[in-house]
C-alpha cells in the first residue's frame, strides 16, 4: 500500500507535467515551422489569416480539417506546385524542402499556422 501512495504522487505530478511539456514541444515546432516558411518564401504568398497571393493558412486548415489525406495532398502540392485548388494562380514547386522540414510545416499549416504573422 505504501508503494501505491508514494507512486500515486508521481502519477499525479506527471498528469500535470506531461501536457505542459507536450505544449512546449508544440510551440518549439511552431517556431521552427515558421522559420522554415520564412526561409522558403511561403510567407510571401500566404499569411495566417488573410489571402495574399495564395490562401490564408487558417483557410487551408479549415478546408482540410476533416480530410484524412490532407497531409499527403498538401505534401504533394508543396513539393510539385500546381493550380486549381484555390483559383487560377499557380503555386510554384518547392523542391528544396526536405522531409524533416515538411514534417514540421504540414501539421503547422493544418493547425492554421500558430504564431505566424
Amino acid at each position: 500500500m505504501h508503494f501505491l501512495v508514494r507512486h500515486a504522487n508521481l502519477i499525479f505530478a506527471a498528469a500535470f507535467l506531461l501536457p505542459s511539456l507536450s505544449s512546449a514541444y508544440a510551440r518549439e515546432d511552431d517556431v521552427k515551422a515558421q522559420v522554415i516558411a520564412k526561409q522558403n518564401a511561403c510567407l510571401g504568398c500566404h499569411a495566417k489569416n488573410k489571402k495574399i497571393v495564395g490562401p490564408a493558412f487558417q483557410d487551408i486548415a479549415k478546408r482540410y480539417a476533416n480530410d484524412p489525406n490532407a497531409k499527403i495532398f498538401l505534401r504533394n502540392k508543396i513539393l510539385k506546385g500546381g493550380a486549381g485548388s484555390w483559383g487560377v494562380v499557380p503555386m510554384p514547386a518547392n523542391t528544396k524542402l526536405n522531409d524533416s522540414d515538411l514534417n514540421l510545416l504540414l501539421p503547422w499549416i493544418l493547425r492554421g499556422a500558430p504564431s505566424a504573422n
